[in-house]
């Protein structure tokens, strides 16, 4: 949570605020409603050359954030990895189809 002034806005491990200013309480029970699941959605990102992509996260830290590109599952497919700062900014977004 980061305040704002009397009051405070829910974060997540995205670096996203989620909520509007709230008393603590509500914060609280926000941040806690919320989970970690939305980590497990799908996203996509951004390429360098502008096209937009399906990824999944695979790693989460205060520096950085770690993505594969979808590979549904498949074991056998090569895993291509991209490192984002954290945050990462408009690079990343939710699928659309999610």
């Amino acid at each position: 949570m980061r305040p704002a002034g009397e009051a405070f806005v829910v974060i997540d491990l995205l670096g996203r605020a989620i909520s509007e200013p709230l008393d603590w309480f509500d914060a609280e029970s926000l941040l806690e409603a919320t989970g970690m699941s939305y980590l497990a959605d799908a996203y996509e990102l951004r390429l360098e050359d502008g096209e937009w992509t399906r990824v999944r996260i695979t790693e989460v830290s205060a520096s950085r954030v770690r993505v594969k590109l979808e590979d549904w599952g498949d074991m056998k497919a090569p895993t291509r990895e991209y490192i984002l700062p954290f945050p990462p900014m408009g690079d990343l977004r939710l699928f659309e189809g999610s």
